[in-house]
């Protein structure tokens, strides 16, 4: 049991020693004890799932971090990305953006994507096929995401090497607590990505892909009413595509794996059928999501359980703690494939969730599905290794043999 006292001085900046390792047990002791805990700074922390929707919810919950990055960030170029990408803004710009992906991503277009993504993850499984052992993030999981978005952008793939390294470090820059060697690689990354983007952007001026499936041709030519993307907001739109969907995706799949290789009758309920597939990702999202912190600050009061937080507080919405609370979801501390319902905020809720969220399923569902079609034996290969941020929570190896 996590003490009284041990929950009283939770921070996210000084984190128990196995809380990377395992968070759901100070997750529910949070939930039980102090469910909207104060932070360093003013902050609180939410753990329970109704609280997380109310303020997803709430239109006066901001998403702007211009206030919350600056003494943080600097005047950097982590800082320039993190405050004009879609994620982390308000309307209009949000509204603006939004609607333009939107049309590339929609359910036509998924239904297009999914005759390349089945190619793309056989291909994989045959590579895995040869080796018999193999590194399931690394030569799997990240392999998926990358391919996806970088067909979406319509990149060169020879040029798409550099890709996963420039989304994990700029995604780091949104830890709790960053290092010194954090901050250097993330600006680095922001810097050579829109040097990249500069030039392919020139490309794609002169030669303009196919609207309905290149949505780097979309952002470029704008709204039909004219509108269109400055180009520092076109570079950070680009940039935030790419790292939304390479760590959403991997992390769904290195975790989803690392859960059925953890729970055996979970996996053999999905070999013999296979239509419980789709359900499946849906709780591989609820019960290890990939994505486990979100942020938002108040733009005026608001009551959550017995107390009203002022106007400026920031909120850090613990999505991981939300999808464990046993409030809303029967058993929660089981991986159940066949669970439902499942309404998970994996994604978010609101004007903000995911937009790439049925991109991500899509990918999910062909992964497992073809994955366990391929192999009637995956087993580990040695010790998994655990990335060690707060907010991304994936595994940075793993190791299987396949049969």
């Amino acid at each position: 049991m996590i003490s009284p006292a041990t929950v009283r001085d939770f921070q996210l900046t000084r984190l128990p020693a196995a809380f990377l390792d395992d968070p759901y047990p100070w997750y529910a002791a949070l939930r039980a004890q102090d469910p909207v805990h104060a932070l360093e700074g003013g902050g609180v922390l939410l753990s329970r799932y109704e609280d997380a929707v109310a303020v997803y919810r709430n239109p006066r919950a901001s998403s702007d971090k211009k206030a919350e990055f600056a003494p943080k960030l600097g005047n950097s170029p982590l800082y320039e990305h993190h405050t004009t990408s879609l994620v982390f803004n308000d309307p209009p710009l949000h509204t603006r953006v939004r609607r333009i992906i939107m049309g590339a991503v929609n359910q036509r277009a998924i239904a297009r994507m999914e005759q390349d993504v089945t190619r793309l993850v056989d291909a994989l499984l045959d590579e895995m096929a040869a080796k018999g052992e193999v590194d399931f993030i690394a030569d799997f999981a990240a392999q998926i995401p990358i391919e996806v978005i970088g067909n979406l952008l319509d990149i060169p793939r020879p040029e798409r090497s550099p890709l996963r390294g420039w989304s994990i470090a700029i995604l780091t820059g949104l830890e709790p607590k960053l290092s010194p060697q954090m901050l250097e690689a993330g600006n680095r990354a922001v810097t050579e990505f829109i040097a990249y983007l500069k030039q392919l952007i020139a490309e794609r001026r002169q030669k303009p892909g196919d609207c309905e499936s290149d949505v780097l041709t979309r952002l470029i030519q704008g709204e039909k009413d004219g509108h269109k993307l400055t180009d520092t907001e076109l570079y950070h739109q680009c940039i935030f595509l790419l790292n939304a969907g390479h760590e959403t995706t991997t992390n769904l799949i290195g975790n989803g794996l690392w859960a059925l290789l953890n729970h055996p009758g979970e996996l053999a309920k999905l070999r013999a059928d296979p239509g419980l597939v789709p359900s499946a990702v849906e709780e591989m999202l609820r019960y290890d999501g990939p994505i486990q912190l979100n942020n938002r600050r108040l733009l005026e009061p608001m009551a959550l359980g017995s107390r009203t937080l002022p106007e400026g507080t920031p909120i850090t919405i613990g999505i991981g703690a939300a999808n464990r609370d046993p409030a809303q979801f029967e058993d929660p501390e089981r991986f159940e494939a066949a669970r439902k319902p499942n309404r998970h905020i994996a994604f978010g809720q609101g004007d903000h969730v995911c937009v790439g969220m049925n991109v991500a399923r899509m990918e999910g569902r062909i992964a497992f599905s073809r994955l366990l079609a391929k192999f009637p034996k995956v087993e580990l290969a040695g010790g998994p290794e655990r990335d060690r941020r707060v907010r991304f929570r994936g595994l940075r190896r793993l190791p299987v043999r396949v049969e």
